[in-house]
Protein backbone atom coordinates (compact mmCIF):
# COMPACT_ATOMS: atom_id res chain seq x y z
CA UNK A 1 0.00 0.00 0.00
CA UNK A 2 1.56 3.27 -0.92
CA UNK A 3 2.36 6.23 1.75
CA UNK A 4 1.78 9.80 2.09
CA UNK A 5 2.86 12.54 4.13
CA UNK A 6 0.44 15.48 5.35
CA UNK A 7 0.82 17.99 7.67
CA UNK A 8 -1.62 18.00 10.44
CA UNK A 9 -3.97 21.04 9.79
CA UNK A 10 -4.69 18.52 6.68
CA UNK A 11 -6.60 16.02 8.75
CA UNK A 12 -10.00 17.07 9.83
CA UNK A 13 -13.61 16.02 10.26
CA UNK A 14 -12.64 11.84 9.38
CA UNK A 15 -11.26 13.35 6.12
CA UNK A 16 -7.21 13.97 4.98
CA UNK A 17 -6.74 16.47 2.18
CA UNK A 18 -3.29 15.79 0.03
CA UNK A 19 -2.30 18.35 -1.79
CA UNK A 20 1.47 19.57 -3.95
CA UNK A 21 3.13 17.04 -6.09
CA UNK A 22 1.34 14.17 -4.34
CA UNK A 23 -1.39 14.77 -6.48
CA UNK A 24 0.01 14.59 -9.79
CA UNK A 25 1.68 11.38 -8.51
CA UNK A 26 -1.44 9.75 -7.33
CA UNK A 27 -3.10 10.70 -10.30
CA UNK A 28 -1.16 10.50 -13.42
CA UNK A 29 1.65 8.23 -11.98
CA UNK A 30 0.51 5.59 -9.63
CA UNK A 31 -3.54 6.28 -11.57
CA UNK A 32 -5.14 5.43 -8.67
CA UNK A 33 -8.54 6.08 -8.48
CA UNK A 34 -11.73 6.61 -5.67
CA UNK A 35 -12.03 3.19 -3.61
CA UNK A 36 -8.28 2.59 -3.29
CA UNK A 37 -6.51 2.15 -0.27
CA UNK A 38 -3.69 4.46 1.05
CA UNK A 39 -1.88 4.90 3.85
CA UNK A 40 -1.06 8.43 5.29
CA UNK A 41 1.29 9.66 8.20
CA UNK A 42 1.37 13.46 9.00
CA UNK A 43 4.92 12.52 11.24
CA UNK A 44 3.49 11.94 14.52
CA UNK A 45 3.16 8.14 15.59
CA UNK A 46 -0.05 8.03 13.88
CA UNK A 47 -0.82 6.16 10.74
CA UNK A 48 -4.27 6.33 8.36
CA UNK A 49 -5.35 3.89 6.48
CA UNK A 50 -7.58 5.64 3.92
CA UNK A 51 -9.92 5.02 1.22
CA UNK A 52 -9.84 7.85 -1.79
CA UNK A 53 -12.77 9.61 -2.04
CA UNK A 54 -12.58 12.15 -4.30
CA UNK A 55 -9.49 13.95 -6.43
CA UNK A 56 -9.08 16.76 -8.73
CA UNK A 57 -6.17 18.48 -10.46
CA UNK A 58 -5.66 20.67 -6.96
CA UNK A 59 -6.47 18.03 -4.49
CA UNK A 60 -7.21 14.43 -4.02
CA UNK A 61 -9.48 13.68 -0.79
CA UNK A 62 -9.08 10.37 1.52
CA UNK A 63 -11.57 9.05 4.05
CA UNK A 64 -9.90 7.89 7.32
CA UNK A 65 -11.13 3.81 7.95
CA UNK A 66 -8.71 3.48 10.30
CA UNK A 67 -5.75 4.65 12.69
CA UNK A 68 -3.26 3.11 14.11
CA UNK A 69 0.37 3.51 16.51
CA UNK A 70 2.42 0.80 14.41
CA UNK A 71 5.58 1.72 16.69
CA UNK A 72 8.07 1.80 13.15
CA UNK A 73 10.06 4.70 14.29
CA UNK A 74 13.33 3.91 16.46
CA UNK A 75 12.72 4.96 19.72
CA UNK A 76 16.32 7.38 19.87
CA UNK A 77 16.51 10.41 17.82
CA UNK A 78 19.48 9.42 15.32
CA UNK A 79 21.45 12.36 13.48
CA UNK A 80 24.20 11.41 10.92
CA UNK A 81 26.61 14.24 10.56
CA UNK A 82 27.84 13.04 7.15
CA UNK A 83 31.17 15.52 5.37
CA UNK A 84 30.09 15.62 1.57
CA UNK A 85 31.54 12.33 -0.23
CA UNK A 86 32.34 12.69 -4.07
CA UNK A 87 29.82 12.15 -6.81
CA UNK A 88 26.66 10.70 -6.22
CA UNK A 89 27.30 9.32 -2.94
CA UNK A 90 25.15 11.38 -0.80
CA UNK A 91 22.38 10.12 -2.10
CA UNK A 92 22.80 6.29 -1.54
CA UNK A 93 23.80 7.40 1.92
CA UNK A 94 20.90 9.29 2.77
CA UNK A 95 18.79 6.71 1.32
CA UNK A 96 20.04 4.13 2.98
CA UNK A 97 19.72 6.10 6.44
CA UNK A 98 16.65 7.28 6.23
CA UNK A 99 15.79 3.24 5.94
CA UNK A 100 18.07 2.54 8.68
CA UNK A 101 15.93 4.98 11.02
CA UNK A 102 18.10 8.16 10.81
CA UNK A 103 15.94 11.41 11.95
CA UNK A 104 17.87 13.62 10.53
CA UNK A 105 20.84 13.78 8.18
CA UNK A 106 23.52 16.90 8.48
CA UNK A 107 25.83 17.47 5.39
CA UNK A 108 29.14 18.58 6.76
CA UNK A 109 31.98 20.47 5.07
CA UNK A 110 35.33 19.36 6.50
CA UNK A 111 38.73 20.05 5.38
CA UNK A 112 39.45 17.26 3.29
CA UNK A 113 36.11 17.16 1.41
CA UNK A 114 36.95 17.27 -2.20
CA UNK A 115 33.20 18.57 -2.61
CA UNK A 116 32.64 22.73 -2.32
CA UNK A 117 29.05 23.34 -2.56
CA UNK A 118 28.17 27.25 -1.67
CA UNK A 119 25.29 29.34 -3.34
CA UNK A 120 22.34 28.65 -5.19
CA UNK A 121 24.24 25.29 -6.09
CA UNK A 122 24.30 24.40 -2.35
CA UNK A 123 20.09 24.97 -2.37
CA UNK A 124 19.50 22.83 -5.32
CA UNK A 125 21.57 19.78 -3.64
CA UNK A 126 19.89 20.23 -0.37
CA UNK A 127 16.34 19.77 -1.85
CA UNK A 128 17.17 17.08 -4.39
CA UNK A 129 18.44 15.57 -1.07
CA UNK A 130 15.23 15.95 0.83
CA UNK A 131 13.50 14.74 -1.84
CA UNK A 132 14.97 11.16 -1.85
CA UNK A 133 14.45 11.45 2.03
CA UNK A 134 10.78 11.95 1.55
CA UNK A 135 10.73 9.12 -1.51
CA UNK A 136 12.90 6.66 1.07
CA UNK A 137 10.74 7.64 4.20
CA UNK A 138 7.37 6.55 1.84
CA UNK A 139 9.59 3.29 0.60
CA UNK A 140 10.47 2.45 3.76
CA UNK A 141 6.91 2.93 5.74
CA UNK A 142 8.61 5.62 8.12
CA UNK A 143 6.33 7.72 10.53
CA UNK A 144 8.20 10.85 9.22
CA UNK A 145 10.46 12.10 6.74
CA UNK A 146 13.71 12.93 8.21
CA UNK A 147 15.16 16.50 7.54
CA UNK A 148 18.24 16.85 5.31
CA UNK A 149 19.68 20.18 6.72
CA UNK A 150 21.51 22.81 4.80
CA UNK A 151 24.89 22.33 4.58
CA UNK A 152 26.95 22.69 7.75
CA UNK A 153 30.29 23.91 8.93
CA UNK A 154 32.78 21.74 10.99
CA UNK A 155 32.64 23.68 13.79
CA UNK A 156 28.69 24.60 13.37
CA UNK A 157 28.09 20.94 13.17
CA UNK A 158 30.02 19.82 16.59
CA UNK A 159 28.46 23.20 18.01
CA UNK A 160 24.82 21.63 17.11
CA UNK A 161 25.80 18.06 18.29
CA UNK A 162 26.61 19.27 21.80
CA UNK A 163 23.01 19.09 23.04
CA UNK A 164 22.80 14.96 21.90
CA UNK A 165 23.01 12.59 25.22
CA UNK A 166 25.67 10.05 22.57
CA UNK A 167 28.29 12.16 19.98
CA UNK A 168 30.07 9.35 18.09
CA UNK A 169 32.80 9.49 15.21
CA UNK A 170 34.29 6.43 13.74
CA UNK A 171 37.82 6.60 13.70
CA UNK A 172 40.52 4.59 12.16
CA UNK A 173 43.03 4.65 14.49
CA UNK A 174 40.57 4.32 17.73
CA UNK A 175 41.73 1.29 19.82
CA UNK A 176 39.85 -1.81 21.17
CA UNK A 177 36.43 -3.18 19.68
CA UNK A 178 36.11 -3.99 23.32
CA UNK A 179 35.75 -0.19 24.52
CA UNK A 180 33.97 0.16 21.14
CA UNK A 181 31.01 -2.63 22.33
CA UNK A 182 30.93 -1.40 25.76
CA UNK A 183 30.13 2.36 24.49
CA UNK A 184 27.49 0.89 22.33
CA UNK A 185 26.19 -0.99 24.63
CA UNK A 186 25.55 1.62 27.03
CA UNK A 187 23.56 3.38 24.93
CA UNK A 188 19.82 3.27 26.10
CA UNK A 189 16.45 3.64 24.07
CA UNK A 190 15.13 7.26 24.31
CA UNK A 191 19.37 8.93 23.93
CA UNK A 192 19.63 11.26 21.31
CA UNK A 193 22.64 9.90 19.10
CA UNK A 194 25.26 12.02 16.78
CA UNK A 195 27.33 10.40 14.25
CA UNK A 196 30.54 11.92 12.72
CA UNK A 197 31.29 10.35 9.55
CA UNK A 198 34.54 11.72 7.67
CA UNK A 199 34.90 12.54 4.18
CA UNK A 200 37.38 9.68 1.36
CA UNK A 201 40.60 11.63 2.67
CA UNK A 202 39.53 11.04 6.32
CA UNK A 203 39.52 13.51 8.93
CA UNK A 204 42.72 15.85 9.93
CA UNK A 205 43.83 14.55 13.41
CA UNK A 206 43.15 18.59 14.94
CA UNK A 207 39.50 17.62 13.62
CA UNK A 208 39.75 14.55 15.59
CA UNK A 209 40.85 16.45 18.45
CA UNK A 210 38.20 19.04 18.38
CA UNK A 211 35.52 16.66 18.27
CA UNK A 212 36.59 14.85 21.14
CA UNK A 213 36.80 17.52 23.37
CA UNK A 214 33.38 18.42 22.16
CA UNK A 215 32.20 15.38 23.83
CA UNK A 216 32.56 13.15 20.78
CA UNK A 217 33.45 9.42 21.55
CA UNK A 218 36.08 7.64 18.97
CA UNK A 219 34.95 4.15 18.06
CA UNK A 220 36.60 1.48 15.79
CA UNK A 221 34.34 -0.27 13.09
CA UNK A 222 36.99 -3.13 13.16
CA UNK A 223 39.95 -3.70 11.68
CA UNK A 224 39.46 -2.67 7.89
CA UNK A 225 38.82 0.68 6.57
CA UNK A 226 35.77 1.53 5.30
CA UNK A 227 34.59 3.96 2.77
CA UNK A 228 32.49 6.87 3.84
CA UNK A 229 29.17 5.80 2.43
CA UNK A 230 29.99 2.23 3.91
CA UNK A 231 30.70 3.39 7.65
CA UNK A 232 27.49 5.95 8.65
CA UNK A 233 25.42 3.11 7.30
CA UNK A 234 27.49 0.80 9.22
CA UNK A 235 27.13 2.24 12.14
CA UNK A 236 23.67 3.11 11.73
CA UNK A 237 22.64 -0.85 11.40
CA UNK A 238 24.69 -1.39 14.86
CA UNK A 239 22.66 0.82 16.78
CA UNK A 240 19.05 -0.06 15.05
CA UNK A 241 19.49 -3.55 16.16
CA UNK A 242 20.70 -2.42 19.61
CA UNK A 243 18.21 0.15 19.56
CA UNK A 244 15.20 -1.80 18.15
CA UNK A 245 12.67 -2.90 20.48
CA UNK A 246 9.37 -5.55 20.33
Amino acid sequence: MYRFFVNADQIQDGTIRIEGEDVNHIRSVLRMRPGEEILISSGDEWEYTCKIASMTTEEVVAEILDAQKPGKELPSRICLFQCLPKGDKMELIIQKAVELGAREIVPVSSKRCVVKLDGKRAVSKVARWNAISESAAKQSKRMLVPEVSEIMTYDQALAYAETMDIRLIPYERAEGMAGTRKVLESITPGQSIGILIGPEGGFEEKEVQKAMEKGFEPITLGKRILRTETAGLTTLSILMYLLEQD
